[in-house]
């Protein structure tokens, strides 16, 4: 699409490559952020930038991506690696980001990048989560339709109160449903399709599990 600039920030959590993830970031600009650089291999990639303090990176990976500009930073700085390679991004230009390896590993880690997906869609970037094999997405109020595959595991997680929700093409629809911070209700469902949804009021995390086609 015209106009549109992808960024994808490799991170440090747990990665599966699937073919699905090699073209959802097909055409994107890299940046690596700290031991996130350990994914470039697997993906086939050369980031452009690799940022942080370069605590966790390891020498082997140092030497291999020498070339690769650097910025560094305080080890006792005041932001993630990874939200300062989100900052870069959007420095860049980049009008949709995909955080790569930003799930699994430490929870504190996880979660802020959560947090951090969730503060780019608040702002009205597009961008969302993959570890390969698990997708996050934020979701604040609004309609969107996914395609995770048939089969594909599906939830819902409100990170606050939610009023209206619709769903639909799930083995468990739901029409104007309410959700309260903390609930469970909307665990676990089954994508047929399409999956559709909207609410009017909230912010939410939509995780799925995608069948791997090819």
């Amino acid at each position: 699409m015209a106009g549109m600039s992808r960024f994808a920030i490799l991170l440090g959590g747990d990665l599966v490559v699937t073919p699905r993830l090699r073209r959802q970031i097909a055409g994107a600009r890299i940046i690596a952020a700290d031991s996130g650089m350990k994914h470039a291999s697997a993906l086939g990639l050369v980031p452009e930038l690799w940022v942080g303090d370069f605590d966790s990176a390891g020498s082997e990976l140092l030497l291999d991506y020498a070339l690769v500009p650097r910025q560094t930073h305080s080890a006792d700085k005041d932001a993630t690696d990874g939200e300062i390679a989100v900052t870069e991004a959007l420095r860049l230009g980049a009008t949709e980001i995909v955080l790569i390896g930003g799930l699994g590993g430490e929870s504190d880690h996880a979660t802020a990048h959560l947090g951090l997906a969730l503060h780019l869609a608040r702002s009205g970037q597009k961008c969302f989560i993959s570890n390969g094999d698990e997708e996050a997405y934020p979701l604040i109020a609004g309609t969107y339709e996914f395609d995770f595959g048939p089969q594909s595991r599906f939830s819902i997680v409100p990170w606050s109160d939610i009023t209206g929700l619709h769903l639909t093409g799930v083995n468990w629809p739901l029409k104007d449903k309410a959700l309260t911070l903390g609930t469970s209700f909307t665990m676990s469902n089954v994508a047929l399709g399409p999956v559709k949804l909207s609410f009017s009021s909230g912010i939410a995390i939509a995780i799925a599990y995608p069948t791997q086609t090819d």
